[in-house]
This record gives structure tokens, C-alpha cells and sequence, in this order.
């Protein structure tokens, strides 16, 4: 009774097959009821849990797990109170849900019990290759035409949608949704000369395999986040947030949003999970959005600090977006995912790792170190860039830390401010 189940298939085709096989009845009974179709169960739309088994969460610090037949598996994305996520095969999510508990071995431990109180084991009811392969042959091409011949006529609430015709979008103020972003704002015809990164603090310093969804979380949005309470001031209620993934084209929720996963650990604030940051060089704890606003207001240019694999998981193009909107000009780690590292320089973020077998730990950060960058209009692809590391007591170091802008094009970017820039400027040549 506390396993909380859906059935969100991507795509209509799965429903008509699965009536087909006769087997919707039977999911239905289970509580694997559609829901709706592609991203929403994964992408943090799974709803509230119950109210009494939220608060056992809560009260326990308790560790419950989602099993997921999607291909996304970042921490807390199904439910914020969720902190363990697996991924599986739909049979084996089913089976899970009988079991009701992860610390079950679905090999030798029995499911339930059946109505005489014997007990049933996967191997009991798991179908044969024969009965697999009769649901398959049910498959067939006309369920596809019949769902998707129509597909581009949209539904009634589709068509119902009062637009006018117009060579530009027409941009709405109010929108929540969808908003001009500010990446052109102070754009010039020709790009100016690379500046060196003076003063610069670190906004986050973070650890090994941090992904983009830690970066740029695409689920649910909390209520006392600052993304919540933007919404909420624009007359938002929580219950229509929806997601970061579905926001992605306002840029003021996605800037609140970037660092702000429920499981991200900022290292300049020990024990804290979540989107926090100490605002440089007191001892106060604000939201990294916050903090980067002031350091913003006072023309301070901020690094992330980071270990290994920085930027891991799927491409997330907000991940380096966000970033850049917050003012980070640099990101200094042990390695790079090489796509993530390649948006980074899309967005105008200058990647350097640190040298061979040093790290933010053999070195003793701490995250209130100021750092400067000197050079860049010198800058070439895979050469070594010095780096001054000034410490709060005064005392300095410089590391000669790798560019990982690889190729000549990458530099060319780069010195753009951007492949935005890039783009706008070869279009107006």
C-alpha cells in the first residue's frame, strides 16, 4: 500500500498494444494507470506523496527508492524525497511494486504470496519467450497510422489557441514561460579583445561526477526555492509550476534554477545539501542565485571549482546557459565530459583543468581563494594558462592549468564570447 505506481509510456502506440495483449486491466488494478505520455514521471512530475508517508520520510531521514523503466536516473528527479533511483525493465518495475521493498532479491526471496498464502517468486510469473513473442506479433503498423496520421492537426485545446500570423515572435511580458533572454543584450558588431579574469571568486566548489543535472536540474521546482518564489511573486501557484525542463524557455527561472538540485554538495558549505553558497568574503549562507546576483551588482567574476568527470550525465545545454548567466567566467576541474566541456565554450566559459595530480584537495581549497587569469589574448587551444590563487590570508600561487579549448575553431568561439555571437555575427557578414 505504499508503493505509489504510473504507467507513462512514450508513446500512444504502447497503450493500443497493451490493450491488445489484454493486459491494461490488470495493470490498472495494480495502480499502473496511464498518467500521460513521454516526459513526466521522470522528469519530477510524479505528484505528491501521501501526506502521512512524506512526513515518515521527513521524521525518519529515511532512504526510499523509484524504480524507473525511462533512461534518466539523476538524484531526487523523480520526487525530492526519493534519494535512490534504479532503472529497470518495465516487467522488473512491476515486479518491484509487488515486492514493495528494494532490499528484496528477486532471484531468491518470493514476491508475495498468492490467495493460499504460498509463496510466489519472479520465475513464477515472469512470461515465457513463447507468450512474449505472441504480445509482439500483436504489434502491427496500422496502430501507428491510426495514432499519429493526425498528429501534426493537434488537439481540440490545440486548435483552440487564438494566435496571429507574424514574420516575429511577439514576446509576452507576462509569460512565465517564455521570455527574450539577455544573451545579445550588450552584443557589439565585432567581437572585443579577450579580457584577463581579475579577482574572480568561487561560486561552488564541487566534487567528482557532477552532472548537468546537478548543474541544471530539469524536475520539479520547490516552493522555497528562488525559482519557487519567482513564480509565486508572478502569481504562480505551486500546484502549476510544472518543471525546469518545461520552463527552459524563461530565462529568470532556469538562472535560479542552475546549482539549485535538492542533492547538490557546494563544499564551501559542509553538511548542506541543495543550491547554497557562503557570499565572499563573510561567513554568510545564501542561495548560490542570490550570491551571484551581488557578486553581479558589484562586478566580481566568478570560477566554479570542480573533480573529476565535471559535466557528466546527458548534454543539457542550460547547464552551461545558466552559468554564464550567473556570471561564472571560468570553470577549473580535474576533467571535463567532452560535450559539456564543448557547450561551456559555446556559452563563453573559459574550461581549464588543474595540473596532473593536483586537485582542489591536494591544494588545500577552501573556496574563499581569489583567482586571476592572465593571458587570453594569448590564449591557445591545449596550452598550459596561469592561474593566481591569492588565499584569505594573503599568501599566493600560481598553477599552470591546461586550456581544454581543443581546436582552433573552439578558440574562435571563444574569443567571440560565445557560438551565439558566432552565429549572429556571420549572419550579419
Amino acid at each position: 500500500p505504499w508503493v505509489k505506481a504510473s504507467l507513462a509510456p512514450g508513446s500512444k502506440v504502447v497503450s493500443d498494444y497493451l490493450a491488445k495483449a489484454k493486459l491494461t486491466p490488470y495493470l490498472d488494478e495494480l495502480g499502473f494507470n496511464l498518467v500521460g505520455y513521454g516526459c513526466t514521471t521522470c522528469i519530477g512530475n510524479s505528484g505528491p506523496l501521501p501526506e502521512p508517508i512524506e512526513q515518515a520520510i521527513k521524521q525518519g531521514d529515511l532512504t526510499v527508492g523509484a524504480v524507473l523503466s525511462g533512461n534518466r536516473n539523476f538524484e531526487g528527479r523523480i520526487h525530492p524525497l526519493v534519494k535512490t533511483n534504479w532503472l529497470a525493465s518495465p516487467p522488473l518495475v512491476v515486479a518491484y511494486a509487488l515486492a514493495g521493498n528494494m532490499n528484496v532479491n528477486l532471484v531468491s526471496d518470493p514476491i508475495g504470496q498468492d490467495r493460499n498464502n504460498q509463496p510466489v517468486y519472479l520465475k513464477d510469473i515472469w512470461p515465457t519467450s513463447q507468450e512474449i513473442a505472441r504480445a509482439v506479433e500483436q504489434v502491427s503498423t496500422e496502430m501507428f497510422h491510426k495514432e499519429y496520421s493526425a498528429v501534426f492537426e493537434g488537439t481540440p485545446e490545440w486548435k483552440t489557441i487564438a494566435v496571429e500570423g507574424s514574420d516575429t515572435y511577439a514576446w509576452q511580458d507576462d509569460s512565465t514561460y517564455i521570455r527574450l533572454s539577455p544573451f545579445f543584450d550588450e552584443m557589439q558588431a565585432q567581437p572585443a579583445p579577450l579580457k584577463d579574469i581579475q579577482g574572480a571568486r568561487v561560486l561552488a566548489m564541487l566534487g567528482d561526477s557532477v552532472t548537468t543535472d546537478h548543474i541544471s536540474p530539469a524536475g520539479s521546482i520547490k516552493a522555497d526555492s528562488p525559482a519557487g518564489r519567482y513564480l509565486q511573486g508572478r502569481g504562480v501557484e505551486r500546484r502549476d509550476f510544472n518543471s525546469y525542463g518545461s520552463r527552459r524557455g524563461n530565462h529568470e527561472v532556469m538562472m535560479r534554477g542552475t546549482f539549485a538540485n535538492i542533492r547538490i554538495r557546494n563544499e564551501m558549505v559542509p553538511g548542506v545539501e541543495g543550491g547554497m553558497t557562503r557570499y565572499l568574503p563573510g561567513t554568510e549562507v545564501v542561495s548560490i542565485y542570490d550570491a551571484a546576483v551581488s557578486y553581479q551588482q558589484a562586478g566580481i567574476p566568478l570560477a566554479v571549482i570542480a573533480g573529476k568527470e565535471y559535466g557528466s550525465g546527458s548534454s543539457r545545454d542550460w547547464a552551461a546557459k545558466g552559468p554564464r548567466l550567473l556570471g561564472v567566467r571560468v570553470v577549473i576541474a580535474e576533467s571535463f565530459e567532452r560535450i559539456h566541456r564543448s557547450n561551456l565554450i559555446g556559452m563563453g566559459i573559459l574550461p581549464l583543468e588543474f595540473p596532473q595530480g593536483v586537485t582542489r584537495k591536494t591544494l588545500g581549497l577552501t573556496g574563499e581563494e581569489q583567482i586571476d587569469i592572465s593571458g587570453l589574448q594569448n590564449l591557445q587551444p591545449g596550452k598550459t594558462v596561469p592561474v593566481k590563487l591569492t588565499r584569505a590570508d594573503g599568501k599566493t600561487e600560481i598553477l599552470d592549468c591546461r586550456c581544454r579549448i581543443d581546436t582552433a575553431t573552439e578558440l574562435t568561439y571563444y574569443q567571440n564570447d560565445g557560438i551565439l555571437h558566432y552565429v549572429i555575427r556571420k549572419m550579419l557578414n
